[in-house]
């Protein structure tokens, strides 16, 4: 059967109503023969996700609407292997013992690397070379990764997409990224390799085509905007990151595939840098 993600916009509701409907979309899915994975719920933004095994989406609304009336506002069609990629999980997670479990939010930041030049470099220096600082390259992001709880989703061929479940801790991955580039260029290394960083943040199931749309293409299209050894932030990342002296250069940009232009801001990594040491 297909996998489908739902959103529902529940807006004044608990977190312990929302663990409540979900059991009871458990008492009663054998009767339409769907299967609930899980669930996350972001009480402070109102919104609530169901990951569902289900022949159709008619099903799901039905199981939703007998068992407690909340019926979603949107679902789509999802593969299991984007879902875990992205939020980690695809079934509920085990309490610790004596130990309720942990409400997930079901919000993520996205981080898109790119290497500045890597189709020229690559003519330049040839494919056997060229790979060899890619993998440099992967290296240095998936150290930064796992110091910083990030979980890469996927390879793009010449950088990396990785998703973050803490806004802060996407930025830091991103200044730290940066800073262990400069560390590396600044060896005895004959081809130094430069980058650039793109970052928003947001909620799963934005269209039909794309479980988590908007915010994965504003990333991607910051990346693809910054300039060598950049960061380029949205304007989500900027008001949930707290500490605005970390930004500058606010500017309004018309980015590919956004009607209006996008308030962008520069992350000034090497300010932060100084600051740290």
């Amino acid at each position: 059967m297909p996998i489908f993600m739902d959103r529902h916009y529940l807006e004044g509701t608990s977190a312990a109503e929302v663990a409540q409907a979900h059991r009871m979309d458990i008492d009663i899915q054998d009767r339409y023969g769907v299967k609930f994975l899980t669930y996350w719920f972001d009480e402070r933004r109102g919104t609530a996700f169901c990951l569902v095994d289900a022949p159709d989406m008619a099903a799901v609304q039905c199981v939703h609407r007998e068992a407690h009336g909340f019926v979603a506002n949107e679902i789509v069609e999802v593969a299991l292997s984007a879902v875990e990629a992205f939020l980690g999980r695809i079934n509920d997670p085990d309490p610790a013992p004596g130990q309720s479990p942990q409400m997930d939010p079901g919000h993520r930041a996205i981080l898109f690397t790119d290497i500045v030049g890597s189709t020229e470099m690559t003519a330049r220096l040839g494919d056997r070379m060229g790979t060899e600082l890619v993998r440099a390259h992967d290296a240095i992001v998936r150290r930064c990764l796992g110091k910083n709880s990030g979980r890469e989703v996927k390879h793009t061929g010449d950088g990396i997409m990785a998703a973050f479940a803490a806004t802060t801790a996407a930025v830091e991955c991103a200044m730290a990224i940066q800073q262990e580039f400069q560390h590396y260029n600044g060896g005895n290394n004959s081809q130094p390799l430069h980058i650039r960083i793109g970052l928003d943040c947001g909620e799963p199931v934005e269209d039909s085509n794309d479980l988590f749309g908007s915010t994965v293409q504003l990333a991607a299209r910051l990346c693809a905007a910054a300039a060598s050894d950049q960061i380029l932030v949205s304007e989500n990342i900027f008001r949930e990151y707290g500490a605005t002296d970390v930004f500058a250069h606010a500017t309004r940009r018309r980015l590919k595939g956004f009607s209006k232009p996008m308030l962008v801001f520069q992350c000034d990594w090497t300010n932060a840098s100084r600051q740290l040491s």
